[in-house]
């Protein structure tokens, strides 16, 4: 079952995995990560990782902290404002770039392709044009596929892959340089290859890719590119920094920066705050403008003029001055909207189901195959699109003259000509250079939505997009760089401007603009696709210019929203189930308060004691995969026949004590009674300094309670790691809980030689700042690339000093909801449980908190009463 547990999708090994699966409960299926096979759902991978959001406050960063005053930190706000700034200039670099090389490729496709087209108009060898173009489009989505093979997570539009990092999970290689060039370089060919993708989706990806990668001034892809840059060497930091490089992604993209800062905030950020907020909105103001004034200058010539606000426009929306019933919308329109939007919930729900069922497939038929299958598929989608495109334009539909006011500045392509009008097919590829080309969607948004009445026929539009629909569903999750959300708008927009067609002229209201019923039409479909709501409005209000679309778009989000969700997720929500991401939503569910924190917990804990030998370190990092570990000492009667004669065992009962000690004048300040620690660890160390005065019942109670816990155990020296063959009597033992101690801290710690021998006091034992610490971030060294021939496995590593002494931790009667709460607002990683004496009793994950898990625990709880 390893094979099953590493891959994505272990449902293709079903002949050899049916029969130990049957026997398995649903909680084993959700911490295996695999599949249901009644429901053929994936549940949460194990090997997902969170963030380490939350502070490590230990002794390095506290003397970072000491040498900290009011002028420093004025500084590194400074410079936080400058790498914000920088990030949005950046990222509105990269949408020039992609927008320019896709008009490039574009121009030389079809500057080819227009002189065949007006020779075999006349010859008849169409055909030969046929093969030209395809030509060009497989020669493009193949090298978007090689780029793919290269970085298999520049797939797609990366919206699923950063919505899980900006919720906390550690996706590998995500914001990785060789992944944002792999996807720059990836969407313009898909592009400019024809096929119905859109290059505003991976803009959000690459932005986020920027804003991971340059605060850090270094690159594992150039390792030779690296600047003595000290700030900003975290997780807590670089997320945060994400939020604002996708926020800015969307900026360039749609030419909306509060819709960028909507974005970041619902698309799954789990931390916030008011500063987070100024600084995500400033680096999105920086990259609209940024790549508006490049545009602006390079295409119409005039600098500083910002004329050209995103990579997507939706035209420009006013009536025309002949017809005087014209309104551009009306509140008896809201009707009309409402229904609209549960045909686009309705129609995004079959569009999700569609993809998810072909993912599925290329899950279990696809992928395991040679990375080459991945490579044909592309192609093949591609050969299928430019084929039906390119014969429905000369077969299908009709050939209507534009007015002049349509056709200026424009010089798109149009799919509506017969091959036996000519000049109509001459009229198709007119003036290229002034356009982005036939076949890229973002202009033909444009058309469907500014174009007057009249323009496109019910047939036309019906047969476009019924095409659309199927090549769009056919396409999102091939081996390219693609985006969706303008294939949905301009399939939307083909719907809406459909039903317009229809009222206006089947029905007789004369009042209606087309362009408005577009313009809903597309936000009905790709709110039924994406199922977003305030930050979508908020785009396309910012997008069209037109604040008075703001409640019509607003109600059509809504109620496409509620049908969608009624069948099923979002298309990212699916995308991110398939690959078994353990995702938290913003809440749980009110019946998850049944269960407390003893339920969900990992009762079966890897821990360190903080004094260690290498030997004992080394057995516990390679035989495990943990990413954090309870610093805990044992509870003993005995503690001084075991303090002689083994320096390790005395130096971690000293710790101990110290510790307790520190607690109890620390509850003396507070006015209270020893008493009041019925823990058997401080009763051992304070039995010397306050005389116990319980009552004889208690007395005998608690007695009984110590012999218990005194019970002798073999093996438990701290130099010997936790073994497999210990008793359940020796696993869950007493521990009190003394902080959290990260694999990455100590392997750095081996890495670096930290240690002193048992002959000395560990005092001696060499100190590493925090600059030091946090060196080889974020790629920290691997425990099996550890040279042991330089270590001696009898020194002694002390932990103490590198360990987070206050964590958030919880009791074990904490509700489920408060625990999550915590989890996600704080962005934790791990969550240790501690009883109300100091004793750590388990530790929550974020695979604890899934909702999978969450429900598989609620079943045991059901039955169990």
């Amino acid at each position: 079952m390893a094979g099953c547990r590493g891959s994505p999708c272990c449902c293709c090994r079903w002949c050899c995995c049916c029969g130990e699966r049957e026997s398995r409960t649903p909680e084993e299926l959700t911490i295996l990560g695999e599949t249901q096979e009644e429901e053929d759902e994936i549940l949460p991978r194990k090997d997902y990782e969170s963030l380490d959001y939350d502070r490590c406050i230990n002794d390095p960063y506290l003397e970072v902290l000491e040498t900290m005053d009011n002028k420093k930190g004025r500084r590194y706000e400074v410079v936080k404002w400058m790498v914000v700034f920088a990030i949005g200039v950046c990222t509105g670099l990269v949408g020039l770039f992609v927008d320019f090389s896709v008009r490039l490729f574009t121009q030389l496709k079809f500057g080819v392709v227009q002189t065949s087209v007006e020779e075999c108009s006349q010859r008849g060898c169409l055909a030969l044009s046929l093969l030209e173009l395809l030509g060009f489009n497989l020669t493009f989505v193949f090298l978007a596929s090689l780029l793919v093979l290269i970085e298999p997570v520049a797939a797609g539009s990366g919206i699923p892959e950063i919505k899980c990092y900006l919720n906390g999970v550690k996706v590998p290689g995500i914001v990785r340089l060789r992944t944002l060039l792999c996807k720059v370089f990836g969407v313009l060919f898909s592009v400019a290859g024809g096929l119905f993708v859109g290059k505003e989706g991976p803009m959000i990806h690459s932005g986020a890719v920027v804003g991971a990668g340059l605060p850090q001034f270094q690159s594992i892809s150039l390792r030779k590119i690296q600047f003595n840059f000290p700030y900003f060497r975290s997780d807590r930091d670089k997320r945060d920094f994400v939020s604002a490089g996708a926020a800015a992604g969307v900026a360039a993209a749609f030419g909306a920066p509060i819709g960028g800062t909507l974005f970041s905030l619902e698309e799954g950020s789990s931390f916030w705050n008011q500063g987070l907020t100024w600084k995500v909105l400033f680096c999105s103001m920086s990259a609209a403008f940024t790549l508006n004034f490049f545009r602006s200058g390079v295409q119409f010539g005039s600098w500083g003029s910002f004329q050209l606000p995103g990579l997507l426009s939706f035209g420009e929306f006013k009536c025309s001055d002949s017809d005087k019933k014209c309104h551009l919308w009306t509140a008896m329109d809201l009707g009309f909207f409402v229904v609209m939007g549960v045909i686009g919930g309705l129609l995004g729900a079959t569009f999700n189901c569609l993809n998810k069922r072909l993912a599925k497939y290329r899950m279990r038929n696809v992928h395991p195959k040679p990375k080459l299958v991945r490579v044909l598929e592309s192609l093949l989608v591609s050969l299928v699109t430019t084929v039906v495109v390119f014969v429905a334009s000369m077969v299908l539909g009709e050939c209507r003259q534009m007015s002049s006011a349509s056709q200026t500045g424009n010089g798109s392509f149009q799919l509506q000509v017969t091959p036996a009008n000519v000049a109509g097919v001459q009229r198709t590829w007119k003036d290229p250079t002034q356009s982005s080309g036939p076949l890229q969607a973002s202009a033909s948004v444009t058309q469907v939505c500014s174009h007057p009445a009249g323009t496109f026929s019910p047939i036309t539009l019906a047969l476009f997009f019924i095409l659309y629909f199927l090549l769009a569903c056919w396409t999102f999750g091939t081996s390219v760089p693609s985006g969706l959300f303008v294939p949905s708008l301009l399939c939307g927009a083909a719907f809406g401007r459909l039903v317009a067609s229809i009222l206006k002229s089947y029905i007789g209201l004369g009042h209606i603009y087309s362009g408005t019923f577009a313009l809903i039409g597309a936000a009905a479909f790709l709110g039924g696709v994406v199922r977003m709501t305030i930050s979508l409005t908020v785009i396309l209000m910012e997008s069209t210019n037109e604040i008075t679309y703001g409640l019509p778009i607003m109600i059509t989000l809504m109620v496409a929203k509620w049908t969608g969700d009624f069948f099923n997720k979002g298309i990212y929500d699916i995308h991110v189930g398939l690959r078994g991401v353990p995702l938290l939503e913003w809440e749980t569910e009110v019946e998850m308060d049944k269960l407390r924190a003893s339920d969900i917990m990992e009762p079966n804990l890897t821990y360190v004691y903080p004094h260690t030998r290498i030997q004992s370190l080394v057995s516990i990092l390679r035989t495990t995969v943990h990413h954090a570990f309870p610093v805990v000492t044992e509870n003993r009667g005995n503690e001084k026949d075991f303090m002689k004669g083994n320096q390790l065992i005395s130096n971690n009962i000293k710790f101990k004590k110290s510790s307790i000690l520190t607690r109890a004048g620390e509850q003396r300040k507070r006015g209270q009674s020893m008493k009041s620690y019925p823990s058997s660890e401080l009763r051992n160390v304070c039995d010397e300094h306050v005389a116990s005065e319980e009552p004889a019942e208690k007395e005998d109670l608690l007695q009984q309670m110590l012999e218990r816990r005194y019970t002798p155990y073999p093996n438990l020296y701290p130099d010997q790691s936790p073994s497999e063959d210990w008793t359940m009597e020796e696993r869950f033992r007493p521990l009190t809980f003394h902080g959290l101690v990260l694999r990455s801290q100590l392997v750095t710690l081996l890495v670096r030689g930290v240690c002193y021998s048992e002959s000395q006091s560990s005092a001696s034992q060499p100190r590493l700042s925090y600059a030091e610490m946090a060196e080889d971030y974020p790629r920290y060294p691997d425990i099996h690339d550890l040279d042991l021939t330089l270590l001696n496995p009898r020194m002694i590593v002390d932990v103490t000093p590198y360990m987070n002494p206050s964590p958030f931790t919880v009791s074990p009667n904490t509700h489920v909801s408060q625990v999550f709460n915590l989890f996600r607002t704080m962005g934790l990683r791990h969550l240790p449980v501690v009883n109300a004496v100091g004793e750590i009793v388990g530790i929550i994950t974020r695979h604890n908190l899934t909702s999978e898990f969450l429900q598989a625990r609620l079943r045991q709880h059901y039955q169990t009463l």
